[in-house]
């Protein structure tokens, strides 16, 4: 497909009427980025949160401060308070969320550089995929992004 996901997802979320809110972490903004470079995209994209802190995450999504605490921000079910959280605040129909490690520094045997946790969420629908990466810093973050654009398009075709 020569056409950029983000304009491909936005066309579909158009044709559905459906609405997306992103809360990133390593990501950085790096979604909203790609959501906003598409004409007309405030038709579909209500808007994100960059919670890098992990008193962000529970300050602006209200991910829950013990689990953060118990499974560290870098982990599946806080990728998922994540989405929940801000669809829930945006109001939007469906949500992504990044949380992760870029890189170079941060990683550890248990969770290595690169570790990122993509999640979507949706009315009766939450999925969550965990990838480790090899690249460096702004390679992590474009890969983190592509994919959870690519999840994206997965669920909507799957709509229709």
């Amino acid at each position: 497909m020569d056409e950029q996901l983000e304009v491909h997802v936005g066309r579909l979320l158009r044709q559905q009427a459906l609405t997306l809110a992103t809360a990133e972490s390593c990501t950085g903004g790096l979604l909203g980025h790609r959501m906003t470079n598409v004409p007309g995209s405030s038709d579909y994209y209500l808007g994100g949160a960059i919670a890098y802190a992990n008193a962000t995450k529970v300050a602006l999504l209200g991910v829950d401060a013990a689990l953060l605490a118990q499974e560290g921000a870098v982990s599946e079910a806080v990728a998922l308070q994540m989405a929940a959280g801000v669809r829930e605040r945006l109001g939007a129909d469906i949500s992504l969320s990044t949380t992760g490690i870029a890189g170079p520094a941060g990683g550890t045997a248990a969770k290595p550089v690169g570790l990122v946790y993509i999640a979507l969420e949706a009315e009766g629908f939450s999925r969550c995929e965990r990838h480790v990466w090899p690249h460096d810093r702004e390679g992590n973050k474009e890969a983190s992004a592509q994919r959870a654009l690519a999840m994206l398009l997965e669920y909507l075709s799957n709509l229709t």
